[in-house]
């Protein structure tokens, strides 16, 4: 699979990241870990490298699982991520910490779940109105010279937020939602981020699923799309019709809507990798093959007009 440089971190990855928030066994239900761990050896050998997760996923579940997948496989090909926020407890509850003391316990924490020496990327997983940006980018600064993470980047900041964030600190990437039905980071975050050579990972690029093409309008969900507007009555249909003129598009490109989702996704501007939640082997296969997906300009446009 052919590599992308994630922004100034340097970092040759995968266009297609594998993401393991399904790992969680929380949101999206129960998912058989020997399951799971067949699908993160099914994505390497298929030529994925790239490996997001977060110690909020179910409470460090998804790292500790994650952690035995990686076992035996060549640690220096990889590239793996995590993200810090939630203080979490074992009554349940949690709450935004950012603070440097948090940090830089839950990076030893990560590291332990993960069985790893070093975390690849670092990133805070959204933005604390409590903690001082400067504390935060000193606690990240810390772990870097420790030799804990090699680079460190955000999630779900604000464009206004991520430039307050880089007069402190080093932070090198951005994870933000984006899919091609909700573009709305094209507007502020992209452009901002391919000025400034901050490397991009979206999460959610087949918006839970809708992007694949596989609904019909007429199912139900036990996982947290139960709760999700966009998955419900003529809301959904609708979505539904939008993505079905996709169908023809991926039938002459000889791939599926997936792919064909994710393709277009990454040869968006300024993004460098498409965050897929993979289930299983057949799932990663399929969403590695979309890195050889190439689009020509028209059919790229074919593909925005189509989702309008």
């Amino acid at each position: 699979m052919r590599r992308v440089r994630l922004g100034r971190t340097g970092f040759l990855v995968s266009p297609i990241c594998f993401g393991c928030w399904q790992m969680g066994q929380t949101y999206w239900g129960r998912q058989p870990e020997e399951q799971l761990i067949a699908a993160v050896h099914a994505a390497v050998d298929a030529g994925i490298n790239f490996f997001d997760n977060a110690d909020a996923y179910g409470d460090g579940e998804a790292e500790r699982i994650l952690g035995r997948a990686l076992k035996g496989l060549a640690r220096d090909k990889l590239i793996i991520a995590t993200k810090v926020y939630h203080h979490f407890y074992p009554d349940g509850h949690r709450h935004p910490d950012l603070s440097e003391p948090y940090i830089l316990q839950e990076c030893d924490a990560s590291l332990a779940r993960l069985g790893l020496d070093y975390i690849d990327l670092y990133q805070v997983h959204a933005y604390d109105p409590f903690t001082p940006l400067e504390e935060t980018a000193r606690a990240m600064e810390k772990l870097k010279k420790a030799g804990k993470i090699r680079a460190y980047g955000v999630s779900n900041f604000t464009v206004e937020q991520l430039r307050a964030a880089r007069e402190f600190g080093e932070f090198e990437t951005l994870q933000p939602s984006f899919n091609l039905l909700e573009p709305d980071i094209e507007d502020d975050l992209l452009p901002y981020c391919h000025k400034e050579h901050i490397g991009v990972l979206v999460y959610s690029p087949l918006l839970r699923g809708l992007l694949t093409g596989k609904f019909k309008g007429d199912e139900t969900f036990s996982d947290l799309r139960a709760h999700d507007e966009r998955f419900k009555g003529e809301k959904f249909k609708a979505l539904i019709a939008k993505v079905e003129r996709l169908r023809p598009i991926a039938a002459a490109k000889g791939c599926t809507v997936t792919q064909l989702s994710l393709a277009a996704t990454v040869a968006t501007q300024g993004i460098h990798c498409a965050i897929v939640g993979i289930k299983n082997a057949e799932q990663a296969r399929e969403a590695a093959g979309a890195a050889d997906v190439t689009l020509t300009r028209e059919e790229y446009h074919a593909v925005r007009r189509a989702l309008e």
